[in-house]
């Protein structure tokens, strides 16, 4: 179909008029996003001063027990601070504990502690 040169300015004009409203309308609602945006959330900058907080934190081992106890497994010493797992790994037999304390805290496989006990 054939349009007249009148006609197709006409349409031009009418795509530009179209895109420069989607474009004002797209800006307003970035505006508008930005505003939220700023109400609700807060640089860090500013919370710095008012509570100085470390981004990391230290670990505090025997703060809750004044000895902690050590248990002695194959001439290497196991620190255990928690004075109910200490209890309940004294009440086990040797060999339990020794197997427990080297998988658990020296990192002994399997395959180790039964080459150290003969198993």
């Amino acid at each position: 179909m054939i349009y007249s040169e009148q006609f197709t300015k006409y349409i031009e004009y009418a795509f530009h008029i179209f895109c420069k409203i989607v474009l004002r309308h797209e800006t307003i609602n970035a505006w508008r996003d930005l505003n939220r945006k700023e109400e609700r959330e807060i640089f860090l900058d500013y919370l710095m001063p008012a509570k100085y907080f470390e981004p990391s934190a230290m670990d505090s081992y025997f703060k809750n027990q004044d000895k902690p106890t050590v248990f002695l497994v194959l001439g290497k010493k196991v620190t255990v601070d928690d004075e109910r797992l200490a209890t309940a790994l004294s009440r086990l037999p040797q060999l339990r504990y020794e197997v427990l304390l080297l998988y658990c805290f020296v990192g002994y496989r399997d395959e180790t502690i039964g080459r150290l006990y003969g198993r």
